[in-house]
């Protein structure tokens, strides 16, 4: 978790815009890599000086990080939802990062103090690619299955499609490069790092490469055996049901399941579950009364008293 920013560059909340500049210019003369070669803890404190800089010199920024709404890595702050979360009247968005203008003033200061050079004279760059910044994103089961795409909008207004690849587990991870915190002294932005989140589905459970799914049939379906239609994640298919078949069946439905990274795809693997109906059927009760059932027939004969 991130500092502080205030705290981080030594100024109070109430600090002028002049003040913050002139800590965060103390902090850099002090701790540049210039100054302090093969130092990484001034390194790191320099980084974060330039961080809570950025996010301070920015007064919407700042606004925003003081009302609660993000916090020191711009992140904001809110119910839980795609990233991080939206409050009411928001759209869907692709929080992080500052807005335009927070580290151009970081290379001013760096080229007042240290000249306009890329290094000093201990031949080290002073160009800090940007930190990574982590998002959650939650997609639909069947759009983890088959893949998909997520049109997406970022703090800035900049529209971001997201590929999800076919088969990936909940929690699986995604690298956007380049969207992440914008760099110091000219140096690359970070990456944006999307964790995925499996919504559940109504009839689908995943079970490794495999689906399951539980499909009610009827008693005659049962008894006689027919041909149905039966729900995959790539749309409805047929099946044949064997005459003579029991509650709890599995059939295998092969290459019905999940995308593997190599070889064939999973299966969905059916389990019959003999449905009655809602209401009470005269005629069923009839048929199954005058139903008498051999001698040997115990469904409970392997079961231990």
């Amino acid at each position: 978790m991130a500092k502080d920013p205030y705290k981080t560059l030594g100024v109070a909340k109430t600090a002028s815009k002049d003040e913050i500049r002139k800590a965060y210019r103390k902090l850099a003369k002090k701790l540049h890599p210039d100054v302090c070669p093969n130092d990484k803890a001034a390194e790191t404190r320099f980084k974060e000086a330039s961080a809570a800089f950025a996010l301070l010199n920015n007064e919407e920024e700042r606004g925003r990080y003081d009302r609660g709404e993000i916090d020191a890595e711009g992140n904001p702050q809110g119910p839980q939802g795609f990233p991080g979360g939206q409050g009411p009247g928001q759209g869907q968005g692709f929080p992080g990062g500052f807005a335009p203008g927070g580290f151009d003033d970081i290379s001013d200061i760096i080229s007042d103090l240290f000249g306009s050079r890329t290094a000093g004279r201990t031949g080290q760059s002073f160009a800090f690619r940007g930190d990574d910044i982590r998002y959650t994103l939650n997609i639909d089961f069947l759009d983890a299955v088959n893949g998909g795409t997520k049109q997406v909008r970022m703090a800035d207004g900049k529209s971001l499609k997201i590929t999800i690849p076919a088969g990936v587990e909940d929690g699986y991870l995604l690298r956007l490069r380049g969207q992440g915190r914008p760099g110091a002294g000219g140096g690359p932005p970070g990456d944006a790092i999307v964790e995925l989140r499996v919504k559940k589905h109504k009839y689908f459970k995943r079970d490794g490469n495999d689906i399951r799914l539980d499909l009610p049939i009827t008693l005659k379906e049962a008894v006689i055996g027919a041909k149905i239609k039966v729900p995959t994640p790539a749309g409805a298919v047929s099946m044949a049901i064997p005459a003579n078949t029991s509650s709890g069946r599995l059939l295998r439905l092969r290459g019905k399941g999940v995308v593997r990274k190599t070889g064939p795809k999973g299966d969905l693997l059916v389990r019959l579950m003999i449905t009655l109906p809602d209401k009470p059927d005269p005629d069923l009760k009839k048929c199954i009364a005058d139903w008498t059932p051999k001698e040997d027939y115990n469904p409970r004969s392997q079961m231990v008293s």
